[in-house]
């Protein structure tokens, strides 16, 4: 017992020093700052970022966060190249990482665009274009509604009835079963490298200190330790049908998908950059059965009853609802990011399992030409009827 006290103190100092060494010394640099290190005359860096605009009739707020390292000050604001009143809350000069909200009394005209410049104390410009003037959404009873029913129609609907294939999947071979499970993963490959490449887009529009790559990157990595814990946890816990447990974590990654999928939609509709018609829904609808046919490719000759298939669609089909709620109210870019990311891992930690799975179901021989036939068969699938979707 003598022994271990002082081993253990040891221990505890070699990590406590070098960790308030480092500690100090990130202090020091920033309490110094850069004109303490470079003495100088430098000029303010300054970096504003406009998030977004709330349209109302014969009025407009624009939400403004410094992302330099310098307080920056708001001076003027042109409005369609014509200086305008305003007001900012809760004060002209943004401090780092802070915001304000600028508010203008305008009379925008429907479906026109607006161009926005935004002058600092320093004379640097910012500029902000909205496309397309619209009033921005309110949360009322005909919004969710509205939501309800578009989520319903792109995302809930279209995963059940793609799960409509799975009587077929009880009357065919093994091979075809292995080739149809490995589609999944090529479905699920490429929405996932969508997801990411979305995520990477949303993440361009935040502030640079806020690092938008490196909220991508914790979000994926975590997503992903996180739902193989819950895979682990989940394989060892069921004593059923180990398919089951493998479609339902299948149809979780694809509710996240699917969830940023809803976040995109509300946004556009937002910002008024959507027009819903029946193309738009007919592309969505083709685009999203492939995921329900993907579940159901898991789950092959397994017996499932139709509640527990409810379930799968629900899980996989009804985030596309609340992504719509959240993206039509409070959209902003660091939710789009850090969503899309949490998706993206989750729907690669998915792709391991299923992986895993067919390696189960053929015996080791998961490299076979059946396999990698289905992985190219659901990439393509999935691009094909992606081409549906408009831009």
């Amino acid at each position: 017992m003598q022994a271990t006290t002082p081993r253990m103190t040891r221990r505890l100092l070699s990590i406590l020093l070098p960790t308030f060494a480092i500690a100090a010394l990130a202090v020091f640099l920033i309490r110094l700052g850069p004109a303490g290190i470079f003495p100088g005359d430098f000029p303010p860096i300054e970096d504003l970022t406009i998030g977004g605009a709330d349209l109302e009739p014969g009025k407009i707020e624009l939400t403004l966060t410094n992302g330099g390292p310098s307080p920056v000050t708001v001076s003027q604001l042109l409005v369609d190249d014509a200086f305008w009143d305003f007001s900012i809350e809760p004060d002209k000069e943004i401090r780092r990482l802070r915001s304000a909200t600028i508010t203008l009394e305008y009379p925008w005209v429907e479906a026109e665009p607006v161009n926005l410049k935004i002058i600092t104390a320093t004379g640097v410009t910012f500029d902000h274009t909205i496309d397309v003037a619209t009033a921005s959404p309110k949360a009322n009873g005909r919004f969710f509604l509205t939501f309800t029913a578009l989520g319903i129609y792109i995302g809930l609907l279209p995963v059940l009835l793609g799960m409509m294939f799975l009587p077929m999947m009880r009357q065919i071979s093994a091979s075809w079963i292995r080739f149809l499970m490995a589609l999944t993963v090529g479905i699920l490959a490429f929405i996932g490298i969508e997801t990411l490449a979305e995520a990477f887009d949303s993440s361009k529009l935040l502030p640079p200190a806020i690092g938008g790559v490196g909220l991508v990157a914790v979000g994926a990595i975590t997503s992903f330790a996180l739902i193989s814990a819950a895979s682990r946890r989940l394989k060892q816990k069921s004593s059923g049908d180990p398919r089951w447990t493998t479609a339902l974590l299948v149809s979780a990654g694809i509710g996240l998908h699917n969830l940023g999928e809803g976040l995109a939609v509300g946004a556009a509709y937002r910002l008024g950059e959507i027009a819903l018609g029946t193309f738009l829904v007919i592309g969505f609808a083709l685009h999203n059965t492939t995921e329900g046919l993907g579940i159901v490719s898991i789950l092959g000759r397994s017996r499932v009853s139709l509640m527990k298939l409810l379930m799968l669609g629900t899980i996989a089909g009804a985030p596309t609802i609340l992504g719509g709620w959240i993206g039509g109210i409070f959209f902003s870019p660091t939710i789009a990011a850090l969503f899309l990311a949490i998706a993206a891992g989750a729907i690669a930690e998915v792709i391991v399992d299923v992986l895993g799975a067919i390696e189960d179901e053929s015996e080791g021989s998961s490299r076979s030409a059946t396999v990698l036939l289905g992985i190219g068969a659901g990439v393509a699938v999935m691009f094909l009827t992606g081409l549906l979707v408009p831009a």
